[in-house]
């Protein structure tokens, strides 16, 4: 969540962020009423305190008359101090459900919504195809040509938006995810196997929860619910601690399954592996001072770009405008892979400043010379199985054949090229 302070001393911080973003500022307004009366009854509540605890030295000094009165009056002090109370507690509860309804605060990011991102740079070129004689395959052609797809037996066994990867191509993911688990833990990464199975307080803790709630799985029977990604585990992972940031940041890669919903998605990506319900990803989790959160950011998006170019992909790098946000992100930066069958952008990866927002919410902490510290978090993704359409895509040759990116060799024994099996 926001801090309070923030909240109290510059609200219209807290306004404009709302704003940049598209979403209804009278949750500030609200809030600071909720804030208000919480101090204000919180000072009748201390004030009556006091007065009904000199009472009772007074009270135990007195005799006859005087002393009944005196007992009166500590009578109605003790039922005014309950009701000053609960109006505290109550404008304490409805300001916490407040400030969760309120994302995290705008860092840089341009306003507007899903298509006023900013290109900040664009590396490699796109194949012409036309110039080679060539049209473009789509994934799902090439994949199923290699016997590396089946969606139809994917659908037969779980329904729509479920696959199976065979052969070469739940060897080609494999060789993916583990060449991403070598880039982070070579760049000082400790290697984590996360659950993909977590408390509501944890969900609720990154925000995943609240206007996003309908893309994420719940177990009912266990209240549980299933992750879209790691870093829902790694950012629970130092709930309620007191950490060690004094040799720098602590970085975590996760390897998981994810799942989503797909809520409100229907109609698009439908065809192949684009967008589905089950996937694999590796996915780097950073906790950080939070002075030092921006440089962190770009070092996750530079270790991201140096996994795209591993798989030699053409890509384009974008300034997410703040009303695609995530609920706990400051600012974000996506990594987009040209998709020959297409032609456009395909976001392939995403990194994300969250600022103190998640630990705020899941109370992590860390010790510097002027105390404890609510730490900042970050998130980027280093591989997840929607990479596979691109590099079909984008590394397919005229005989239905597809060229294994030179980055990925050594996790498939040398191969050089995927061949069609029909």
């Amino acid at each position: 969540m926001i801090d309070i302070r923030l909240l109290r001393d510059n609200p219209d911080a807290v306004r404009a962020s709302q704003t940049a973003r598209g979403e209804d500022t009278s949750v500030v307004d609200a809030a600071l009423a909720a804030e208000a009366r919480r101090r204000s009854s919180l000072a009748d509540f201390e004030s009556l305190r006091a007065e009904q605890k000199a009472m009772g030295k007074q009270v135990a000094q007195a005799s006859g008359e005087e002393k009944a009165a005196l007992i009166g009056r500590t009578k109605e002090l003790a039922d005014q101090v309950k009701a000053h109370q609960a109006t505290a507690n109550e404008a304490e509860a409805e300001l916490d459900e407040l400030l969760y309804r309120i994302p995290n605060i705008v860092e840089g990011a341009p306003a507007g919504g899903e298509d006023d991102f900013i290109t900040l740079k664009t590396v490699g070129t796109p194949r012409d195809f036309a110039a080679e004689g060539l049209t473009p395959r789509d994934h799902l052609d090439l994949g199923e040509a290699l016997g590396a797809i089946d969606t139809q037996r994917g659908a037969k066994v779980s329904g729509s938006r479920f696959y199976f990867l065979t052969g070469v191509g739940a060897r080609l993911e494999l060789a993916l995810l583990n060449a991403a688990v070598d880039l982070a833990t070579a760049a000082g990464f400790t290697p984590m196997i996360t659950p993909t199975l977590v408390t509501p307080d944890t969900m609720r803790g990154t925000g995943f929860l609240g206007e996003h709630a309908d893309e994420v799985y719940h177990l009912e029977r266990d209240d549980l619910y299933l992750v879209g990604t790691s870093e829902v585990a790694l950012a629970g992972y130092h709930g309620d601690e007191i950490i060690d940031l004094s040799a720098g940041p602590k970085r975590y890669a996760g390897w998981s399954a994810c799942y989503r919903r797909e809520a409100g998605s229907h109609g698009k990506d439908v065809r192949g592996i684009i967008r589905v319900h089950q996937f694999h990803k590796v996915e780097m989790f950073s906790y950080c001072r939070p002075e030092d959160a921006e440089a962190e950011h770009q070092r996750l998006l530079d270790w991201e770009e140096q996994m795209l170019a591993a798989v030699d992909l053409p890509y384009r790098v974008i300034d997410t405008a703040a009303g695609d946000l995530g609920t706990s992100a400051a600012r974000k930066f996506d990594c987009e892979a040209w998709l020959p069958s297409q032609e456009r952008y395909l976001e392939l990866t995403s990194t994300s400043n969250c600022t103190t927002f998640q630990a705020r919410r899941l109370n992590v902490r860390a010790r510097t010379e002027n105390g404890t510290q609510t730490v900042a978090t970050l998130n980027g993704t280093l591989g997840t199985t929607r990479w596979l359409v691109a590099i079909l895509e984008n590394h397919q040759q005229a005989d239905g054949s597809v060229r294994v990116p030179e980055g990925l060799r050594p996790y498939l024994g040398g191969l050089e090229v995927l061949e069609p099996v029909r």
